[in-house]
């Protein structure tokens, strides 16, 4: 995994070289083993290695025998099988990513449908003339781009196209405009949709999707074949259980493919416990794994039940203590480390651990996936009830929600869901499916990956996610809505799997949810953080200070999520649109 940016130049437009080094230098965090470019006619690409398979000869760019150029943010786990399916084919590297060129040069744009992994990438052809943007099915990985007078840019990460000057600028600060409908969004859901990003003019390429590129235009946009399979599988409880310790041990052994040490993120929950009982079995020496704590607070606090699960398989187990001293030294970081904005407060922990992991390892693994695949959320129960007895997939209010926040109107944060669900239409998915397939569209790629991303490569750690692969969803997503939903819980296979293949982790015992005790450490700061997050600029040009101010005083669960996301957003304006200094602790950015 990497970091890339790039540039597709109009006709008698040099490659811009200082704008590619200003975005290389935006994205070094995600790659510190090196550096490289390529620099050929119009096109200009960036490199930043993290250094995972092939550590001697896997350097980027990568080239083929007709002078294609390719980048790539990623791993192509089954590179090897690819590999072996092209006899006749000339690798100059061990790179997990030089099969793309091959694909590419026998199948054109059908050369992603081969691929199982994660992975941005940008490919030139100069014998076409074409440059090509891809990014994986299930949007593990990010990539996004801005039109400018000058042509067409591209980076792993928005702040390196606002580091190069794309995007559409303020014109009374110069800085970056920032969409107020975005912002409400972020409120009320704690992420943005679509392929508009909270920058206006930076937009994301979507799940799946291609570009092809000419002298600085879009020319064709694409998308990959549906990553989940409209079709039902009628199964029984023993064979699928069968089928489902294949897929597991298949996906978790390519996975591991790697030439440095990997770890896992352990929980108390289903989705982490299988990865370790997988894991545990697959490999000779001790799985290291890590799991986030919260001393002397509220919440669930999830250390005995992980740290059980990692005695029984003999891990080296890593506890990583939480307190609200060092939520509050830290926010202001982990805040800039998200420039897409997510406030899903689980990115506290995941940041935490991910520094702390990146001490013994540079890749580690983590079950994401699991409850959008089989079924987890309640949301999913809901969805099959009766509308009468409040059957639906997803809230259709927010926090924001009877409150005199905005100082404008603002309307239509739940378009993106909306349209997401009546594009379910047609597909031939059931109810079930379908509330699972409008997670794959936004909730999953736009909030929960996002925040793995930035979180683990602020630190050079890559993130991988086993659940999330072709194979599992083949085999996941048409299983009989009863091996998903069974008596009032959700992914009863996967429990049932590890009810028999490790019963210490007791997947079918009641758990408490997995939660930050966030609104516990925001209530305890008293009323004085409502005033200063109100007149953060940020907050100050949208909402009403009266209105914040009442947030952080109020108590109830909404009031607390929202106050949350304001702290959040005042917070991420002051790094990426104010560009001030985020040390010293949240009270000092603040200004108290």
């Amino acid at each position: 995994m990497c970091g890339i940016a790039g540039m597709s130049m109009k006709p008698d437009r040099p490659v811009d070289r200082a704008a590619l080094a200003a975005m290389g230098a935006a994205i070094r965090h995600r790659g510190p083993d090196g550096s490289g470019d390529y620099i050929r006619d119009a096109v200009g690409f960036r490199h930043e290695r993290l250094a995972i398979i092939d550590l001697t000869t896997g350097g980027q760019p990568l080239y083929d025998d007709g002078g294609r150029a390719l980048v790539v943010n990623g791993e192509i786990y089954n590179y090897r099988e690819l590999k072996a399916a092209m006899p006749d084919a000339t690798w100059r590297t061990g790179s997990d990513c030089e099969p793309i060129l091959a694909l590419y040069a026998s199948q054109g744009l059908g050369f992603v449908e081969a691929l199982r992994g994660m992975y941005a990438l940008a490919l030139h052809d100069p014998a076409t003339g074409r440059m090509v943007l891809a990014r994986d099915p299930f949007g593990i990985k990010q990539l996004y781009y801005a039109e400018t007078a000058d042509g067409l840019v591209f980076a792993s990460e928005p702040q390196a196209l606002v580091a190069a000057g794309a995007g559409t600028r303020n014109p009374v600060t110069g800085g970056p405009l920032i969409r107020p409908e975005a912002v409400y969004q972020s409120l009320q859901l704690q992420f943005t949709t679509g392929a508009e990003t909270i920058f206006a003019g930076v937009w994301r390429l979507l799940p799946g999707e291609i570009l092809v590129v000419e002298a600085g235009t879009i020319v064709e946009r694409r998308h990959a074949a549906p990553v989940l399979p409209a079709l039902r599988r009628p199964m029984v409880t023993p064979s699928a259980l069968r089928a489902l310790d294949g897929v597991l041990e298949d996906t978790v052994t390519l996975h591991q493919r790697s030439d440095v040490p990997h770890g896992l993120f352990l929980s108390s929950g289903i989705d982490s416990a299988a990865l370790l009982t997988a894991m545990a079995r697959l490999n000779d020496e001790p799985v290291r794994t890590y799991t986030a704590a919260f001393p002397s607070t509220g919440v669930h606090d999830e250390r005995e039940t992980a740290r059980a699960l990692a005695v029984a398989a003999g891990a080296r187990h890593t506890e990583v203590p939480i307190t609200p001293e060092l939520f509050w030294e830290r926010l202001p970081e982990i805040c800039a480390a998200l420039d897409d904005p997510v406030s899903d407060y689980a990115v506290v922990p995941l940041f935490l651990l991910a520094e702390r992991a990146a001490r013994d390892v540079k890749v580690v693994l983590s079950g994401i996936g699991g409850d959008e695949l089989l079924a987890g959320y309640r949301r999913y129960r809901r969805q099959m009830l009766p509308r009468w007895l409040g059957g639906r997939s997803r809230r259709p209010n927010g926090p924001c929600d009877g409150l005199d926040l905005f100082r404008q109107p603002l309307a239509g944060w739940r378009d993106g869901i909306a349209a997401a669900e009546a594009a379910m239409v047609g597909t031939g998915y059931n109810a079930l499916q379908r509330a699972q397939a409008v997670d794959f569209v936004d909730w999953l790629p736009h909030s929960v990956l996002v925040g793995l991303d930035r979180c683990l490569m602020h630190f050079g750690l890559e993130g991988r996610t086993p659940l999330l692969d072709r194979a599992v969803a083949d085999f996941a997503f048409p299983l009989p809505n009863g091996l998903k939903l069974k008596h009032g819980q959700g992914k009863y296979l996967l429990r049932q799997w590890l009810a028999d293949a490790n019963p210490v982790a007791e997947p079918f015992a009641k758990k408490l949810g997995f939660t930050v005790p966030v609104g516990e450490w925001i209530a305890a700061q008293g009323p004085k953080l409502g005033p200063l997050v109100a007149r953060m600029p940020g907050v100050a040009a949208l909402c009403r200070p009266d209105t914040v101010a009442a947030v952080f005083s109020a108590d109830g669960k909404a009031h607390r999520l929202l106050a949350w996301r304001l702290l959040f957003f005042a917070l991420w304006h002051r790094a990426h649109v104010e560009r001030q200094p985020m040390s010293g602790g949240t009270l000092a950015c603040l200004g108290g």
